[in-house]
């Protein structure tokens, strides 16, 4: 994205797809269900739902705008980068780690709704995504509702 409205991206996403081609990255033990994002400057700050074995579990975290619109670094050496986006149906973020010395990277895929996948986005993300390799497709779930209702 060169121009990232980022006013526009505030809000509630809740996660629809993932691809990576490192299993690790599909395996995690807490699984994101959904995010809210806040602006405040070039901060932004990210309230992710997990599903941790079936309990709803919340993280704040802020980071910063980086060197390129749309991409935001974290503590822990984590990134977030908003490869596409049509602001009220999905997004789509290619997002990065260092773990135990190991670069992670995995493609995730996003919509504003609670049921729908949003097909044009989603053929965007499979598009995307068609030379990455492993790929899941995430189920809605009882975290991500509740972070779309504010009660986690």
């Amino acid at each position: 994205m060169e121009d990232l409205d980022r006013e526009k991206l505030a809000g509630f996403w809740r996660e629809v797809g993932v691809a990576s081609d490192q299993n690790l990255a599909l395996k995690a033990p807490k699984r994101v269900e959904g995010l809210f994002l806040t602006l405040s400057g070039s901060n932004l700050t990210v309230k992710a739902a997990y599903n941790n074995s079936g309990s709803c579990e919340t993280e704040n975290i802020v980071g910063s705008e980086i060197d390129v619109s749309g991409k935001f670094a974290f503590p822990g050496h984590r990134e977030i980068h908003v490869l596409d986006t049509d602001y009220q149906g999905y997004a789509i973020l290619r997002v990065s780690l260092r773990w135990n010395n190991r670069d992670f990277h995995a493609f995730k895929y996003f919509t504003r709704s609670l049921e729908d996948d949003d097909p044009p986005g989603f053929w965007k993300f499979r598009e995307l995504t068609a030379d990455t390799g492993l790929y899941l497709a995430a189920r809605a779930g009882r975290c991500a509702k509740l972070l779309k209702q504010e009660r986690i």
